[in-house]
């Protein structure tokens, strides 16, 4: 039996940064969105674990795939061999969220595959403060590190993406915060325009309208239409995509 799912990404609509725990960890408010961009993840039993990929690259060693693999592992207590292909179609380092969701992924396909009794939450937010939220998709209002998680209804609505091919580590962001802070829709911005000056005058040549995602790099910009998303990002010179939202999976 082959699983074949899709690991959705999410845009930040908003993202407003409350301050920075003794810990090191940052508390935000900020509202997820699923859309239809997604990376591709195939799984099959296998008699050793093994992880290829294709499309943009990825750490075949470390990747999130893998780390939500063991950590299944380790929360039942017995081996789940299998083989992974992951086509990675969302850009890396861009604030989509593919690397978690990749990790999300797994962990359904593996519960489904071995039809495991297992609350795949707790393992979830082990993973990554923001892996929880793709178990579920659509839309939600999260606070503290992401991990508090508020469902929201989903509306439709189009988005046309940029990026501009420039991979942010979140980590190095998030310390750019603590020394220039922020404002606006998306407070990580300034930010992570001070970690990489590239982004403001990327920023700047999209014109008005353009919001950055996460804690960058990528931008999205809402639409009407499918259409008027493709004309949108006709002139752009850089990664593009035109992509809609997509409501609760699970």
């Amino acid at each position: 039996m082959t699983l074949a799912l899709p690991a959705r990404a999410k845009l930040n609509l908003d993202l407003e940064v409350i301050g920075r725990h003794s810990d090191g960890f940052h508390e935000l408010r900020t509202t997820f969105q699923a859309i239809e961009l997604h990376d591709l993840l195939e799984v099959e039993p296998a008699s050793k674990t093994s992880l290829t990929a294709s499309g943009f690259d990825v750490n075949a060693i470390e990747n999130s795939v893998l780390l939500a693999h063991r950590a299944l592992e380790q929360a039942v207590k017995h081996t789940l061999s299998a083989r992974f292909h992951l086509h990675k179609r969302i850009p890396p380092g861009s604030g989509m969220g593919g690397a978690s969701s990749d990790a999300a992924t797994a962990l359904r396909a593996l519960k489904r595959m071995f039809a495991l009794d297992v609350d795949l939450a707790a393992i979830a937010l082990v993973l990554g403060s923001d892996v929880p939220f793709f178990l579920t998709g659509g839309r939600a209002r999260a606070e503290g590190r992401g991990e508090r998680l508020a469902p929201v209804r989903s509306e439709p609505a189009w988005f046309a993406l940029a990026w501009p091919r420039i991979e942010l580590s979140t980590a190095d962001v998030y310390r750019a915060w603590d020394d220039v802070k922020g404002e606006g829709p998306n407070q990580l911005q300034r930010a992570a325009e001070h970690f990489e000056p590239r982004l403001k005058s990327f920023a700047a040549s999209l014109g008005p309208g353009w919001q950055m995602t996460g804690s960058g790099s990528a931008f999205f910009k809402r639409t009407k239409t499918e259409e008027e998303g493709r004309q949108t990002i006709a002139k752009l010179d850089c990664w593009t995509d035109v992509t809609r939202a997509v409501a609760r999976w699970a």
